[in-house]
């Protein structure tokens, strides 16, 4: 929620709301420049806390005995309200994370739930080149002459390190262009697991051994 607020409205919309829900005071100016770079960041990060947080915006100009009380010397000036207290602030336009990580110390963004994640993540790789190209792979060895059915079947079910053990073998053995299709395979399956898999990072290592 963001509201537009003056010296009239501050004790009632910022100090007594503050008591109910945390309010973030943005202290702007139109003719601000890294104001209209904040403005926009610290309404999206306030947005995804869900009505756990609300911004106020001042308009310094209109309201200069407001900024003079809250002691504002330089703008944009972002000041945090609990329990009808100023708890924390920051002065400038910062990235992202930071105001992120800003309001985090008065209202956690909302947690996603491991379905949501989840999709998010199915979506990420429909369109990551590695995880296509892996899988144009697979195809492509399901329909040739000889198959690695058992390692694909591991896969499915579950069991990445046997998998990973099997192509390993796999790769060792086969021709170029076989081998090319294991790697995209393997990549493919390293791009599913994530950066942080110690499994994949493992395997790739090896499979870098094996193709060096």
């Amino acid at each position: 929620m963001v509201k537009d607020v003056d010296e009239a409205s501050f004790q009632q919309e910022v100090i007594e709301r503050s008591k109910e829900v945390p309010v973030v005071v943005d202290f702007w100016a139109e003719w601000c420049g890294p104001c209209r770079t904040l403005g926009p960041a610290i309404e999206q990060a306030v947005s995804e806390r869900a009505g756990k947080v609300e911004l106020a915006k001042v308009d310094v100009d209109s309201n200069q005995q407001l900024a003079a009380a809250f002691r504002v010397q330089g703008i944009p000036a972002v000041k945090a309200f609990v329990n009808g207290e100023m708890v924390d602030e920051f002065t400038g336009a910062l990235p992202p994370a930071q105001i992120s990580a800003f309001l985090d110390r008065i209202a956690p963004a909302e947690q996603k739930s491991e379905e949501e994640l989840a999709e998010e993540r199915a979506k990420e790789l429909e369109s990551n080149e590695f995880y296509i190209a892996g899988r144009e792979a697979r195809e492509a060895l399901e329909a040739s002459e000889n198959p690695p059915t058992e390692a694909f079947k591991a896969w499915d079910d579950g069991d990445h390190e046997f998998a990973f053990d099997l192509l390993q073998k796999e790769v060792e053995v086969a021709d170029p262009d076989r081998r090319d299709l294991l790697r995209k395979v393997m990549v493919g399956y390293f791009t599913e697991l994530g950066p942080e898999s110690e499994l994949a990072a493992t395997h790739r290592r090896r499979l870098a051994a094996v193709l060096s």
